[in-house]
Protein backbone atom coordinates (compact mmCIF):
# COMPACT_ATOMS: atom_id res chain seq x y z
CA UNK A 1 0.00 0.00 0.00
CA UNK A 2 3.33 2.36 0.63
CA UNK A 3 4.01 2.36 -3.47
CA UNK A 4 0.37 3.22 -4.03
CA UNK A 5 0.46 6.08 -1.62
CA UNK A 6 3.76 7.08 -3.11
CA UNK A 7 2.69 7.02 -6.80
CA UNK A 8 -0.37 8.82 -6.20
CA UNK A 9 1.95 11.53 -4.10
CA UNK A 10 4.00 11.88 -6.68
CA UNK A 11 1.64 12.19 -9.57
CA UNK A 12 -0.05 14.92 -7.75
CA UNK A 13 3.28 17.04 -6.98
CA UNK A 14 3.98 17.05 -10.48
CA UNK A 15 0.22 16.99 -11.85
CA UNK A 16 0.23 13.51 -13.74
CA UNK A 17 -2.99 12.07 -15.03
CA UNK A 18 -3.68 9.50 -13.23
CA UNK A 19 -5.92 6.33 -14.26
CA UNK A 20 -7.50 3.51 -12.12
CA UNK A 21 -8.87 0.05 -13.07
CA UNK A 22 -9.92 -2.96 -11.03
CA UNK A 23 -10.23 -6.41 -12.27
CA UNK A 24 -13.40 -8.18 -12.18
CA UNK A 25 -12.41 -11.74 -10.28
CA UNK A 26 -8.93 -10.79 -10.48
CA UNK A 27 -7.95 -14.52 -9.19
CA UNK A 28 -10.28 -16.40 -11.61
CA UNK A 29 -7.32 -14.71 -14.48
CA UNK A 30 -4.98 -16.99 -12.98
CA UNK A 31 -3.58 -20.19 -14.50
CA UNK A 32 -2.99 -23.38 -12.72
CA UNK A 33 0.68 -25.00 -13.09
CA UNK A 34 -0.06 -27.80 -10.80
CA UNK A 35 -3.02 -30.52 -11.00
CA UNK A 36 -5.30 -29.01 -7.96
CA UNK A 37 -8.05 -31.28 -6.71
CA UNK A 38 -10.91 -30.62 -3.89
CA UNK A 39 -13.89 -32.01 -2.01
CA UNK A 40 -17.42 -32.01 -3.83
CA UNK A 41 -19.22 -29.04 -2.27
CA UNK A 42 -22.12 -29.73 0.55
CA UNK A 43 -25.25 -30.50 -0.67
CA UNK A 44 -24.22 -32.59 -3.68
CA UNK A 45 -24.35 -36.50 -3.75
CA UNK A 46 -21.36 -38.05 -4.05
CA UNK A 47 -21.97 -41.78 -2.96
CA UNK A 48 -18.62 -42.28 -4.62
CA UNK A 49 -16.46 -40.20 -2.95
CA UNK A 50 -15.03 -38.35 -6.07
CA UNK A 51 -13.51 -35.12 -6.16
CA UNK A 52 -13.26 -32.31 -8.51
CA UNK A 53 -10.09 -31.12 -10.63
CA UNK A 54 -9.97 -27.54 -10.63
CA UNK A 55 -9.58 -25.37 -14.41
CA UNK A 56 -9.05 -21.88 -12.95
CA UNK A 57 -8.48 -20.76 -9.10
CA UNK A 58 -10.52 -20.38 -7.37
CA UNK A 59 -10.66 -17.20 -4.41
CA UNK A 60 -9.14 -18.64 -1.26
CA UNK A 61 -6.77 -21.42 -3.39
CA UNK A 62 -3.45 -20.44 -1.79
CA UNK A 63 -1.87 -20.50 -5.17
CA UNK A 64 -5.01 -18.19 -6.73
CA UNK A 65 -2.92 -14.43 -5.73
CA UNK A 66 0.16 -15.66 -6.83
CA UNK A 67 -0.90 -17.57 -10.16
CA UNK A 68 -2.71 -13.93 -11.09
CA UNK A 69 0.23 -11.73 -10.54
CA UNK A 70 2.29 -14.18 -12.44
CA UNK A 71 -0.12 -13.89 -15.14
CA UNK A 72 -0.02 -10.29 -14.60
CA UNK A 73 3.73 -9.45 -14.67
CA UNK A 74 4.00 -12.08 -17.60
CA UNK A 75 1.68 -9.65 -19.56
CA UNK A 76 3.86 -6.39 -18.43
CA UNK A 77 6.88 -7.32 -19.28
CA UNK A 78 5.80 -8.66 -22.77
CA UNK A 79 4.44 -4.71 -23.32
CA UNK A 80 7.93 -3.84 -22.10
CA UNK A 81 7.34 -2.79 -18.44
CA UNK A 82 10.48 -3.52 -15.98
CA UNK A 83 9.37 -4.85 -12.56
CA UNK A 84 10.90 -3.29 -9.74
CA UNK A 85 13.17 -5.60 -7.74
CA UNK A 86 12.37 -3.39 -4.75
CA UNK A 87 8.56 -4.07 -5.03
CA UNK A 88 6.89 -6.47 -7.38
CA UNK A 89 3.94 -4.74 -7.66
CA UNK A 90 5.43 -1.70 -9.30
CA UNK A 91 5.91 -1.73 -13.21
CA UNK A 92 7.58 1.03 -15.32
CA UNK A 93 8.45 1.42 -18.50
CA UNK A 94 10.72 4.38 -19.96
CA UNK A 95 10.86 6.14 -23.61
CA UNK A 96 13.07 8.67 -23.56
CA UNK A 97 11.41 11.30 -21.33
CA UNK A 98 8.08 9.09 -21.37
CA UNK A 99 7.81 7.36 -18.41
CA UNK A 100 4.83 5.13 -17.56
CA UNK A 101 4.06 3.67 -14.32
CA UNK A 102 2.08 0.38 -13.48
CA UNK A 103 1.37 0.01 -9.19
CA UNK A 104 -1.03 -2.95 -8.21
CA UNK A 105 -2.84 -4.19 -5.09
CA UNK A 106 -4.52 -7.06 -5.38
CA UNK A 107 -7.01 -6.18 -8.22
CA UNK A 108 -6.56 -2.62 -8.47
CA UNK A 109 -4.17 -0.85 -10.83
CA UNK A 110 -3.16 2.56 -10.57
CA UNK A 111 -1.84 3.82 -14.49
CA UNK A 112 0.55 7.21 -14.23
CA UNK A 113 1.78 8.30 -17.70
CA UNK A 114 4.25 11.21 -17.38
CA UNK A 115 3.84 12.52 -20.60
CA UNK A 116 1.46 11.38 -23.00
CA UNK A 117 -1.65 10.47 -21.62
CA UNK A 118 -2.92 8.48 -25.31
CA UNK A 119 0.15 6.24 -24.78
CA UNK A 120 -1.76 5.07 -21.51
CA UNK A 121 -4.65 4.22 -23.55
CA UNK A 122 -2.83 1.92 -25.57
CA UNK A 123 -2.35 -0.25 -22.58
CA UNK A 124 -5.87 0.50 -21.18
CA UNK A 125 -7.39 -1.14 -24.22
CA UNK A 126 -5.00 -4.11 -23.83
CA UNK A 127 -5.87 -5.06 -19.97
CA UNK A 128 -9.36 -4.54 -20.98
CA UNK A 129 -9.25 -6.71 -23.67
CA UNK A 130 -6.80 -9.61 -22.06
CA UNK A 131 -8.18 -9.38 -18.39
CA UNK A 132 -11.30 -8.12 -18.92
CA UNK A 133 -11.22 -5.28 -16.69
CA UNK A 134 -13.80 -2.37 -15.47
CA UNK A 135 -13.91 0.94 -13.76
CA UNK A 136 -11.61 2.90 -15.85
Amino acid sequence: MTTIRTVIALAASKQWFLFQLDVNNAFLHGDLHKEVYMKMPEGVLNPSHKVCRLQIPLYGLKQASRQWHAKLADFLKHQGYTQSKNDYSLFLKSLGQDLTIVAIYVSFFLLVPTLQKSKILNIICMLLLALQTWDV
